[in-house]
């Protein structure tokens, strides 16, 4: 009897919200035999898994203990090589600072057939759902996407000159991000946006400049923000919905 080949969906699973999953990806879920997930993935999401389904949590949280790299890597390759239709459910999109090239690697060298399948990034998301543009004509002909997980790697003086910047896994390293921008130039006034938890019902929004935005932010716990930089941002008091009440018998006639 030939053994039924495995397969590894690197998934995103966009923001949280299960509101803004793929389709694709919704349908994979429902099939998974085994799923892996990252510790930011929104437990509703599991969910969608059969009540059979293997659920292994394998995340990565800053400060706290996590799977090591190799051992995910591994359990990818080994339920594949028994078969199993494995899903990788990272958060966000897989391939924005989603850890996927050792696992491709991996996967690979073992011969393991995969498919990458994307996701709505929260660096996409969190402007979007704060009311903030990351283009706009005249504000921002541009904008950059950056980790400050290790800030000390960053060009700072090259960023400093971007009309627009998203800073992901930035919440505890803020009042560095901070610092560099102002020491290479950027001017206090610059306005900054902080959004926690972006897509759920637990979203929050902070707004100042780089010059408040420390002092606004004490005390609170910044993880997971994305944190919008630029003259943007100015923009989301235009720009938010205003709640105005609808009458439900009037939609869809």
């Amino acid at each position: 009897m030939t053994q039924q080949k495995g397969k590894v969906y690197l998934v995103g699973a966009g923001p949280g919200n299960i509101e803004y999953l793929t389709i694709k990806a919704y349908k994979l879920l429902e099939n998974a035999e085994v799923l892996i997930y990252d510790a930011l993935v929104d437990t509703e999401l599991l969910n969608l898994a059969p009540s059979d389904c293997l659920q292994l949590e394998v995340g990565k949280r800053g400060g706290k203990p996590s799977t090591p790299q190799a051992e995910i890597n591994q359990l990818l390759v080994h339920y594949c090589q028994e078969g199993k239709r494995v899903i990788r459910l990272k958060s966000g999109d897989p391939f924005i600072f989603g850890r996927c090239t050792s696992e491709i690697e991996a996967l690979k060298a073992a011969k393991c057939a995969f498919e990458i399948v994307p996701g709505i990034s929260s660096a996409l998301a969190a402007p979007l759902l704060a009311s903030i543009p990351l283009t706009d004509t005249v504000l921002s002909r541009s904008f950059v996407v950056v980790t400050a997980h290790e800030p000390e790697a960053l060009n700072w003086e090259a960023l400093t000159g971007i009309e627009t910047l998203v800073v992901l896994m930035g919440g505890k390293n803020l009042p560095e991000v901070v610092y560099q921008l102002v020491k290479h130039g950027k001017s206090r006034s610059t306005p900054v946006a902080v959004v926690r938890d972006c897509g759920t019902a637990r979203q929050q929004i902070w707004t100042g400049t780089l010059e408040t935005i420390l002092e606004i932010t004490a005390g609170v716990s910044l993880s997971p923000t994305v944190i919008i930089i630029g003259e943007v941002v100015g923009l989301r008091k235009y720009l938010q919905p205003e709640n105005i009440e609808v009458d439900e018998t009037l939609i869809g006639n």
